[in-house]
């Protein structure tokens, strides 16, 4: 594998992550991309970032495919019936954007964002994985997803054992959407997740929160002074339910709680039960 971020295993067995022309400055603006993070943090900046993939580019040409269709995931209402516009109009309006460095999908990008990408999205994935995000803002995290994740989260983090297999202690804040439908009444999910920012104390966040974000995501620092950093997945694989095939997620332990009532409902994507697992009896 040439693509290489340390304390991880990539599986994804995309042909691009074998060309050395992919993505000829993937190690050094990976340690730039860092060194950003901590200066933005340490400055107390405020600004967003959008994780683009391939949904994303379906749900913003309105094309029913995958995670776009709707009642799948992100609507239940039909594209006629949401004000479309907000979501192709705020995809533009964010300060900076990653993107998987398959070639198709930068491409797709260019279809419908008329800005650059500014770093690939599995610099966000890596350092979920190898927990160097985690490390190394302790105490300043906060997270962003949808409410059944959101939960399985703040339970897993009652395990000094999870604790210490991500080396935090806690997150700041637990901020939660919708899981499914969150882009039925943009003007509903806005207040919801503003009204929790309002009291939040976190100086970066790690969100997931589906298609909605293309509407949503430019929007957040009215509520917050922070970092708003899309991590996509990653946010289900702190809670526990992640496709180790996804990008350097290949050695990620999925911890899981026994028996418990939180996983009803809840949106697993492409998780199968694959990888290393290790069960925590409840609480």
């Amino acid at each position: 594998m040439i693509y290489t971020i340390d304390g991880t295993i990539n599986l994804d067995d995309h042909p691009c992550f074998k060309s050395e022309k992919t993505y000829p400055n993937f190690q050094p603006e990976l340690n730039f991309f860092k060194t950003f993070l901590v200066e933005s943090v340490n400055q107390n900046r405020s600004f967003t970032f959008y994780k683009f993939g391939d949904g994303d580019y379906y749900f913003l040409k309105a094309d029913a495919v995958g995670s776009a269709a709707p009642g799948k995931r992100a609507l239940s209402k039909n594209y006629s019936q949401i004000n479309h516009s907000e979501f192709v109009n705020g995809s533009k309006l964010c300060d900076l954007y990653t993107c998987e460095i398959y070639p198709e999908n930068r491409e797709r990008f260019r279809r419908v964002i008329p800005r650059n990408i500014d770093y690939p999205a599995e610099y966000c994935y890596g350092l979920v994985s190898n927990k160097w995000l985690l490390k190394q803002f302790s105490g300043k995290i906060g997270l962003i997803g949808g409410n059944k994740k959101i939960n399985i989260i703040k339970e897993l983090m009652k395990y000094p054992q999870y604790q210490e297999y991500l080396g935090i202690e806690k997150f700041n804040d637990y901020i939660s959407i919708p899981e499914k439908f969150a882009c039925d009444d943009i003007a509903a999910t806005e207040h919801m997740i503003g009204e929790q920012l309002k009291t939040s104390s976190s100086k970066i966040f790690l969100m997931g929160i589906g298609h909605v974000k293309s509407a949503l995501t430019h929007r957040l620092t009215k509520y917050a002074n922070a970092i708003f950093l899309d991590v996509g997945s990653s946010i289900d694989a702190l809670a526990g339910i992640i496709d180790i095939r996804r990008p350097y997620f290949g050695d990620w332990t999925n911890y899981q709680i026994k028996n418990s009532e939180i996983y009803s409902g809840v949106d697993y994507l492409q998780y199968n039960g694959e990888g290393k697992h290790i069960f925590l009896e409840n609480l």
